[in-house]
């Protein structure tokens, strides 16, 4: 196992860390480690869920997945959709004043 130096750690902040790890029977350094740990894991989840498409979020919404044709059919409504999407490129922005 390696060891890692963190420099200028507030004194708050790691009093809240030392106090978390006496209220757990930790010590600091593994309350430090798991909490390294959770804040990694939960911005890898968060990374993965910014990538899903629309299609990904509103396929398992609209129709029943062990339906063949409400798939194709929901298919069929989001190619409408983008074409109309690639349609508004290059049009002009109307002027509302």
């Amino acid at each position: 196992m390696g060891d890692m130096l963190i420099r200028n750690i507030p004194d708050a902040l790691k009093d809240e860390i030392a106090q978390a790890a006496a209220k757990g029977g930790a010590s600091l350094s593994s309350e430090a480690i798991g909490i390294l740990r959770d804040g990694l894991q939960a911005r890898q989840k968060s990374a993965v869920r910014k990538g899903k498409s629309a299609w990904d979020v509103l396929r398992p919404l609209f129709y029943d997945e062990n339906d063949p044709e409400a798939g194709e059919e929901f298919a069929k409504i989001m190619d409408e959709v983008e074409a109309e999407r690639k349609r508004d490129f290059g049009r002009p922005v109307p002027d509302f004043e």
